[in-house]
């Protein structure tokens, strides 16, 4: 399976409740098609008092959404879009967007 989301990328969630959000990803699990974004699918976590001076609580954490429901952002086009991958002289690779051509 090749990987389309990387870390740091920004990327545009595509359904569910957190549907319309952008953010940057900050962790991407690819043996569960799981990733991390900032901001989006937040929830409040119960922290347990560790010792006096440590305060108990909430927290907000992120948790990670399927690689399914989200999309690069493109800058150019201004929204999430396809990926696909052209191939360099060097035979390096770039990822670019399915609308614009452009480099993602």
């Amino acid at each position: 399976m090749s990987l389309r989301i990387k870390k740091n990328d920004k990327v545009v969630i595509i359904s569910g409740k957190s549907r319309g959000k952008q953010g940057r990803v900050l962790r991407v699990s690819p043996s569960k098609g799981t990733a991390i974004v900032e901001g989006v699918n937040m929830v409040k976590k119960h922290i347990r008092k560790k010792s006096e001076a440590e305060a108990g609580g909430f927290q907000e954490v992120a948790l990670p959404l399927k690689l399914s429901v989200m999309q690069l952002f493109c800058p150019k086009c201004n929204k999430g879009v396809r990926t696909g991958v052209e191939l360099l002289k060097d035979k390096g690779k770039k990822r670019i967007c399915k609308k614009c051509r452009k480099a993602v």
